[in-house]
């Protein structure tokens, strides 16, 4: 099952990666841009930090935090050969070079010593992985002492209402938009079942405070369509 999973999140994303920026404007109405700036505000950045964003996708994490402090190193880590390309890529043509470093990496195993970074965050990456209690533990192994995870991730809306409409969006709307756009209605299909069996909110709260985190919290955005996880090792 696991296996079968992580080469259906390749095939989709080998698939979706050119025009995954202009779906994420689409699908979102933009609001994703302001989720992402939030997530970045929470992470309480200084100089010097060494951050590690997981699962970077095209580099929009990346892009904010640079624009954030001048002074920090990032390493950017995805599974998908063809994603980081596009975003090493990405980010070079904007001009953002110095103190950036590619890794393709999986977030079970991840390549980095122990106490090494003082901040890790993935944007919209984690119900993607295979083995989500895993690569938590993996996680907690590379931060430094009193080091912050922030998860950004779909999650479920609070409010009924909401919910039946956002489902009612979600299944009926994007995969066909996906169709349209990217000629690719399968990928996206895939897309909104991964966020309808991710662990929600609360779930995901206590998955991460029972694997090495002496603190963990979240917060809703837009009613709960995704939350902003905040630990700390």
């Amino acid at each position: 099952m696991k296996n079968n999973k992580k080469k259906i999140v390749k095939e989709v994303f080998d698939s979706v990666f050119e025009r995954y920026d202009i779906m994420n404007d689409l699908m979102s109405f933009g609001i994703h841009r302001i989720w992402k700036k939030t997530a970045i505000n929470n992470c309480n950045i200084k100089n010097n930090d060494i951050i590690l964003d997981l699962a970077c996708g095209t580099g929009d994490l990346t892009k904010i935090m640079i624009e954030t402090r001048k002074n920090i190193q990032i390493v950017l880590a995805d599974i998908n050969k063809n994603m980081l390309s596009f975003c090493k890529k990405r980010l070079y043509n904007l001009g953002y070079i110095k103190n950036l470093n590619f890794v393709q990496a999986n977030a079970e195993n991840l390549p980095f010593k122990k106490n090494t970074f003082n901040k890790v965050i993935i944007g919209f990456g984690l119900r993607n992985f295979n083995n989500i209690e895993k690569s938590i533990k993996c996680i907690n192994k590379i931060l430094k002492k009193n080091g912050k995870l922030i998860i950004l991730e779909f999650s479920q809306p609070t409010n009924k209402i909401i919910k039946i409409l956002y489902d009612m969006y979600s299944y009926n709307i994007i995969p066909n938009m996906g169709k349209i756009i990217c000629n690719d209605y399968v990928s996206y299909k895939y897309l909104v079942d991964s966020i309808k069996i991710h662990p929600n909110q609360i779930e995901l709260n206590n998955l991460i405070k029972k694997n090495g985190f002496k603190y963990s919290n979240f917060k809703n955005l837009s009613n709960g369509i995704v939350s902003i996880h905040t630990a700390i090792k």
